[in-house]
């Protein structure tokens, strides 16, 4: 796509040019490929320090307004609560809010633009900003979504009781962002049809970076599984103390040198697993030599919302995938052709070691996957996609325009 005298407005909740995470990642390629539709202008969002090593980063690529600071509020009394559960125009739910004096400079530059996109339903919010023309909603995850996946899955009655009630007070919510917001966007098929379904909420999924130059594996003897992750993200890390709980013995029985690396912020800190033959990283900038060691990779995600950038990530590496189902939500793939997926800890158990077992079968399996990424996944593929949502957008805008001045 030519580049055109087009001016957007990214509003995203963290810096694109940080440290590496799946939202990062979406806020950095969705960011890019805006910019090759006109000027683009980041402004972070985020109670997150705007550090001159994330502001430097940033500024590589995009214009960079100032941060938006934001400030704790927590709702307080039996008034606030109420309306945080029944008045959909009470957008105090995070319990945090923008700076004022940031919040009014960032609004009266709205008008300087011909397209606002928005990155995770929490901003808009913690602007305090209910009607938004002319911008696009981009949903990582669906926050109803999350909450169902604990109603579903959670380990006991409170915890299942709690999260019905608060699926159905997001869902409450979550109704109204059409009226709010021109276009929608989320990160699959199963969340648009969740949400509606319609012309206005379109799908750009997430995806990995094309690598440039055909991954070669080196599966490590003993041999590893691996799991990559923000690992004080609940999910990433309840997945993980599950599989380390309920399949490591059982696989370590069957693999006796096996051997499961973790790699992700906070892996190597306070909720580090005390367990056999399992290795914390931390941080790893360029996981790529490691995970290229490794003769599958895990995803046991056992509640959460949106989709995993790890499984793109995977098949972008060759690298063998064994999923829960809700840990590859949202990709269409199949098991035995591009992963393996179970849910109870012995079919877990099971293709871990049968991948573990035959290596042959796990490099056509991976191969498949990284045939499928090429196709699908690659932030290239998926840039037509947010160019459509960006143009509707602005389609819509035109037309509301054209009407105005008709009237």
């Amino acid at each position: 796509m030519s580049k055109s005298s087009l001016r957007i407005l990214y509003l995203t909740s963290c810096w694109p040019g940080g440290a590496s995470f799946g939202g990062q990642l979406r806020a950095l390629h969705i960011g890019r490929a805006l910019q090759q539709m006109g000027q683009v202008t980041v402004a972070v969002v985020s109670s997150d320090g705007a550090t001159p090593e994330l502001t430097t980063s940033t500024a590589a690529e995009f214009a960079v307004d100032p941060a938006i600071r934001v400030n704790p509020q927590p709702n307080q009394g039996i008034l606030q609560r109420l309306r945080w559960a029944f008045d959909p125009h009470f957008l105090n739910v995070h319990g945090c809010v923008a700076n004022p004096e940031d919040r009014s400079r960032l609004l009266r530059r709205f008008k300087e633009f011909d397209l606002v996109w928005v990155l995770n339903s929490r901003t808009p919010n913690i602007l305090n900003e209910w009607d938004w023309p002319g911008a696009v909603l981009d949903l990582d995850d669906v926050p109803s979504m999350y909450q169902r996946s604990l109603w579903q899955n959670g380990s006991g009655w409170r915890e299942k009781w709690k999260a019905g009630v608060q699926m159905q007070l997001l869902r409450r919510r979550e109704r109204f962002w059409r009226k709010r917001f021109s276009v929608l966007s989320v990160c699959s098929e199963a969340d648009r049809q969740y949400l509606g379904g319609g012309p206005r909420i379109h799908v750009i999924p997430n995806g990995f970076e094309r690598p440039a130059r055909e991954p070669r594996r080196q599966p490590a003897d003993p041999p590893r599984l691996g799991f990559i992750g923000l690992y004080s993200y609940a999910p990433n890390r309840e997945g993980t103390e599950w599989f380390i709980r309920s399949c490591w013995n059982e696989i370590k029985q069957q693999v006796p040198d096996a051997r499961l690396r973790l790699v992700g912020k906070d892996t190597d800190g306070q909720f580090k697993p005390q367990a056999p033959d399992v290795d914390a990283l931390g941080y790893v900038a360029d996981p790529a030599a490691e995970i290229a060691t490794w003769s599958a990779m895990i995803v046991p995600v056992l509640h959460g919302a949106g989709t995993r950038v790890k499984i793109a990530d995977a098949f972008s590496r060759k690298c063998p995938v064994i999923s829960t189902q809700l840990g590859a939500f949202g990709y269409e793939v199949q098991t035995g052709r591009e992963l393996m997926l179970a849910d109870q800890p012995a079919d877990f158990v099971n293709a871990c070691v049968a991948l573990l077992r035959d290596r042959a079968a796990a490099t056509a399996m991976a191969d498949r996957a990284y045939a499928a990424f090429l196709e699908k996944w690659t932030w290239d593929a998926i840039a037509p996609r947010v160019w459509a949502a960006a143009e509707d957008c602005l389609r819509l805008r035109r037309a509301v325009e054209r009407d105005l001045n008709h009237r």
